[in-house]
Formats: C-alpha cells, structure tokens, sequence
C-alpha cells in the first residue's frame, strides 16, 4: 500500500508537540511500555478513503456467516418431517455451532496476530465455503437419516470454526483505520451485519419450496460472498490515531490483565475497577446476545404450539433483527458524536428495558396475539442492536486489547446462547400438555434469566480511557513514542507506526 491515496483535507490531522506540561499529562492518562518516553517532535494522523471499502467488505462476510446459526429455525418442524430428525436433533444443527464458536472465538486473536486481519480472513472465506457445501452434501437421497444428519452436523460445526472471525476482527479494522469520531459507528455497520444475516436466513429459509433447496440456496449464498474477502486490507501507512499507532498486544496480555498479573507500565493493564466493569459488561452482553441467539434458533418451536405458521415465526425472527438495524443507524452516530462520554449511561438504560421485555414474552406469546408480539420484536431488537456496538466499544476502551475483549464478549453470547437452548429443549412440555409441546416454561426461564442479570448492569463505571487519551493528544498535540513490546519480558523496542 502507498501512501498517495486521494484524502480531502478533512481527512487530515496534524498536531504538534507543545511545552512539556501537557506532554506529562497526556503520558499519565494511559500507561506506556517500558522505556516508551515522549518525544516532541510533530505527528500526523490520516483517514483514507480507502477504508470504507473494507468496512462493505465484513458486512457482507458477516451477513452471510451468521445464516447458518438461524437457517433451521423456521422450518425446524419441515427439517424433522422431511429428514426423520426430532426436534432435538434440528436445534442442535444450530445450537451446535454456537458451541463450536466458544472456544473458536478465543483462538481469532492468536491466528489475526500470527496472519493479521487479511490474510485470517481469506483462510476463515475459504473454509467457509467448504463447510456450506458440505452442508448440502448431507441432503443427498441415498443416505439413510443417520448418514444425513452426521454430513449436516459436520458441515456445521466447520462453520462454528470460522464463523466468529469476521465478528471478533471488525472492531480491530475499526480501531486500526478510523477516528474517535466514527469508530463506534464503524462498529456498529459492521456489527449489525451479523444479525442483518440473521434475519435475511429466516426470510428466506421458510419461503424456499423444500429444505433440501433452501440449504442448496445457502450453499450458493456462500460460495457467492465469500470472495468479498478481498476487500480487506491490514491497516493504513499512517494510522488515524494514537491509538491505532500502537503495537496490538496479544490475547494473553488481556488474561493477564484480567488476573491482575499485567505489570502497570504496559497499556494493557487494567485497574480493579475496570475489571469489575468488564466482568459486568460481559455478563450483560453474554445474556442478551445468547437471548436473541436462542430465540431466534427455537422461534418456529415456540410459536407453532399457538397456531403461528413457519414464514410468521420467521417474520417475528426477522422483525428483532431489521427494527434493530434501523434504530442502530440512527443512535451509533449520536454515540459518536453527542453522546461521546456516556457510553455506560446508555448501556445502564437499555439493558434494564430489555429485561422487561423479555419477561413480558411469557404473558404475550399466545393464541391470535401477533400484533403484541411483533411489538415486543421491534423493541428487543431496537434496544438489543443499539446495545451491540457500544458494549463491544467500552470492552475495548477498558482494556486496549481490541480482539482480545471482543473474542470474549462474543465467547459469552454464544455460551449463553447454547445453554439457553440446551435449557429450553429440557423444559419443553409434553405432548399432552395445552397447547401440545408448548414452551412456557422455558419463557419463564428466559425472562428470569435475563431481569436476573441486567440488574448488575447499575455497577458499572466505564471509564473510556482509549478515547480520553485519543483526545488528549489531538488537543494538546502530544505524540507518544510507539514502543514494540515484548509483552513476555515487559521490554520494548521503538518502531516505525507507517509499519502497521
């Protein structure tokens, strides 16, 4: 990559180092690695425009990977009747890749920082691709249902592998060729990607004519998408701020930091109080990630019981995830730009109103009420999807470990997801039950579940200490020696940022 890329003159930023007072202050805000002073001479960020091309790039790797997760929802009752499975075994097609994805997430940051983000996501595209294929291999008519069900799971499964790539990578792209002033909503395009995948499967799963076509539909889907890989580049030559100019620390630093093992000159190292805010902030997103996770996954099982047809259940599915894309394009740039430094007020007003929402499903989901419930759709989704980007921004503000937090936030969601689901299969009625294997119960448990866990959400603090210092050092023109760490021995070796 040149440097000579076409920026307007907005896309400029040029600051010059003042009297040593502020340099001090600004080198106070944010710990430094060893052996990192600061030096006075002029520093210059840049935005290109390049970087929107990257950004179309993950949404529409994130549309397509989320399909999978949702795909047998709304035909879960079509799947079993057509292929022999039970019930258990369909939810388990999604469900099991939400188990897969737990322990996947954790690895994205160890294989981004081996390959960097362009080179993990062409390996993660093309062994997407494969896993769709593979997927439909399992509809063939000469297997009998067991053979059917192993090739299906597998192809899962290789999914779950690779799925959280695109979703644990966009905010690192984000930190690495965006300002302060359009990082969150850099985020929160790429983000809402994955649910705006979410809600085109199950549109589309139901309204296909059998479920051999609609996996035959996916697979097509895949193969044609998966090339937008492409677009991504690493990172720009000259980084847009101080915080995109420093060396990415590793998965292990935030394990540590998290332990209180991180020694304190590193900028990875966490207080006890932003400990305690990323723990909270981590249930809060885990539960009402693993929420709408495992809804959308059990949507046809637990409206059918009522009456509702396939193509409504996908609707409703639909209807969390497009009211919340639409409430996110409007709230993601007043997080940036109007509501910069009260990013943990927003988050202590939405996660207690989803609680509420989620409770008042086990009083709404009954005969001839969908009007009520595509309501309480709308509303999950417009909080949930708003909720998303900012969560997954303070993450990274506590921690200055962009894809360590967020692999950890989405570790959460999908582990919360899968017990839900495992949860909800458990406290399905009977058939003898009225209506015939309704899901009440497990409303009821969702309900709780969620009121239970946002109300930790009134304990955080969330200090933004990453934008605090981006800020610091736009106003006061302070430039921060970029040290390389080396985050084994707490040692550090100067670097060229034009590197990254």
């Amino acid at each position: 990559m040149d440097s000579g890329d076409t920026r307007s003159s907005s896309e400029k930023a040029s600051v010059t180092t003042p009297a040593g007072s502020s340099l001090r202050d600004a080198a106070d805000t944010m710990p430094q690695c060893a052996g990192a002073p600061p030096v006075g001479a002029p520093v210059e960020y840049r935005l290109y425009k390049r970087r929107f091309v990257g950004v179309v790039g993950f949404m529409l790797l994130n549309i397509v990977a989320a399909m999978p997760n949702p795909w047998y929802g709304p035909i879960a009752n079509n799947v079993s009747k057509d292929f022999g499975f039970t019930l258990d075994q369909v939810n388990w097609l999604g469900n099991v890749l939400n188990v897969v994805f737990v322990p996947s997430a954790l690895l994205v940051p160890i294989v981004c920082r081996r390959f960097d983000i362009r080179i993990t996501c062409y390996i993660a595209s093309f062994i997407f691709v494969i896993a769709a294929w593979i997927r439909y291999a399992g509809v063939a008519p000469s297997l009998n249902k067991e053979g059917s069900y192993a090739i299906m799971l597998v192809g899962q499964i290789i999914t779950g592998v690779v799925h959280p790539t695109f979703q644990v990578l966009a905010p690192a792209y984000s930190e690495r060729w965006f300002d302060a002033k359009s990082r969150t909503t850099m985020t929160m395009f790429m983000s809402i990607a994955n649910p705006v995948g979410g809600a085109i499967a199950q549109l589309i799963s139901p309204h296909s004519s059998t479920p051999q076509f609609s996996l035959l539909v996916l697979a097509i889907i895949s193969t044609a998408v998966m090339p937008c890989a492409l677009l991504i580049l690493n990172a720009p030559p000259t980084p847009p701020t101080y915080a995109a100019s420093q060396p990415r620390p590793p998965f292990m630093s935030l394990v540590r930091a998290l332990s209180g093992r991180e020694p304190r000159d590193r900028p990875t190292y966490m207080t006890l109080r932003e400990r305690i805010d990323f723990a909270i902030l981590t249930l809060n997103f885990g539960v009402l990630v693993g929420a709408v996770n495992s809804y959308t996954l059990l949507s046809d099982q637990i409206l059918a019981p009522y009456g509702y047809q396939s193509h409504t259940s996908g609707l409703m599915g639909a209807t969390i995830l497009i009211s919340g894309v639409v409430c996110a394009l409007v709230t993601s740039p007043l997080s940036d730009r109007v509501f910069t430094h009260h990013t943990a007020l927003m988050c202590k007003i939405i996660c207690p109103t989803l609680g509420v929402l989620w409770l008042s499903l086990i009083w709404a989901v009954k005969p001839n009420d969908a009007g009520g419930m595509f309501a309480i759709m709308a509303l999950i989704g417009g909080c949930s999807i708003t909720l998303l980007p900012l969560a997954l921004e303070l993450a990274i503000e506590l921690t200055r470990n962009a894809s360590g937090s967020v692999a950890l936030q989405w570790f959460a969601g999908n582990l919360m997801g899968v017990i839900f689901v495992h949860t909800a299969g458990a406290l399905r009625a009977g058939p003898d039950a009225n209506p015939p294997l309704n899901m009440h119960r497990a409303l009821i448990f969702l309900g709780a579940f969620v009121c239970s866990a946002v109300v930790t959400i009134f304990g955080l603090r969330g200090r933004q200490a990453r934008r605090e210092m981006d800020e610091r050092v736009l106003r006061e023109g302070v430039e921060m020696q970029v040290v390389e760490c080396d985050w084994e021995q707490g040692k550090g070796e100067k670097s060229d940022v034009s590197k990254q």
